[in-house]
């Protein structure tokens, strides 16, 4: 990895140090029976394999492709969801919003605030998120360049946060069609901010299948094995016990057993590369 980073402290996990983080749950909190279980799976698998761990989950989709698509449980219930599943699991807990008048009681829950990629350049969201104090996770936009991730920055730095995480989650090529390009992790890494590969999220074929987007999920440990190899503080994983009977990004969710399958192969491929 290149020059050290600004570190996001998060009480027992921190981003951006010697350790991977994992940032990983379901899609939507459909349930908070659903976030207890993937989160204790995934939790424990990463305290064995020495990996940091956030859960992540959204309480409301707001950018589905049809307006007939679940969305979520809402702010209120969606968030006293978060609050128990964080109590229960012990771990930080991350989640996205998408108005600006979300942030400050969204912060009240969750340790990480992340900007939607659709909504990356939305200056009030930025400035709403950075004074909350909590950290803040922005995914790169489809339609944005590395280095305009810059901006990003400084539009969080000059509203006064310094705890930022950048996402890479692929570019759009053409229609229904995202591609990675790996430079993009230390371009935007040399900004001082650790960066996240998100991985499934770069899989998908956005609208896809018509009122819903596809995904090519069976390149998963392909695309996070390059992530690895080129160098992240942190993976950003979607996963749910039946993806098929997922109530969101249901082609391009992981299953717990194919996710800790892939988390085995990175701490292997980790260890390889740090002999």
């Amino acid at each position: 990895m290149s020059a050290a980073v600004q570190r996001i402290n998060l009480g027992p996990v921190a981003i951006g140090g010697d350790a991977l983080c994992v940032i990983a749950g379901p899609c939507l909190l459909e349930s908070e029976e659903l976030g207890l279980q993937v989160g204790r799976a995934l939790r424990d698998a990463c305290a064995e394999l020495g990996f940091g761990y956030v859960f992540k989950a959204s309480f409301d989709k707001a950018n589905r492709t049809s307006i007939h698509s679940y969305r979520g449980l809402g702010l209120e219930a969606g968030l006293t969801g978060l609050a128990r599943v964080k109590a229960a699991l012990g771990v930080p807990v991350l989640t996205d919003f998408h108005e600006s008048d979300q942030a400050a009681p969204v912060a009240e829950v969750v340790d990480i605030l992340q900007i939607p990629a659709f909504l990356a350049r939305q200056t009030d969201l930025l400035a709403a998120a950075a004074r909350t104090g909590r950290a803040v996770n922005v995914k790169k936009g489809q339609f944005m360049a590395p280095w305009d991730m810059a901006q990003v920055v400084t539009k969080l730095r000059d509203s006064g946060c310094d705890q930022i995480l950048l996402t890479e989650r692929g570019v759009s090529f053409g229609y229904n069609t995202l591609v990675v390009d790996f430079r993009s992790l230390p371009q935007m890494r040399a900004f001082g901010h650790p960066v996240c590969y998100d991985v499934t999220h770069s899989l998908q074929q956005p609208s896809g299948q018509g009122s819903q987007s596809g995904a090519t999920r069976e390149f998963a440990p392909h695309l996070a094995r390059a992530a690895v190899a080129v160098g992240v503080d942190a993976l950003f994983l979607e996963v749910h016990p039946d993806p098929p009977q997922a109530k969101s990004d249901a082609a391009a969710q992981l299953t717990i057993k194919d996710a800790i399958a892939l988390l085995r192969q990175i701490a292997q491929l980790r260890q390889a590369l740090h002999e």
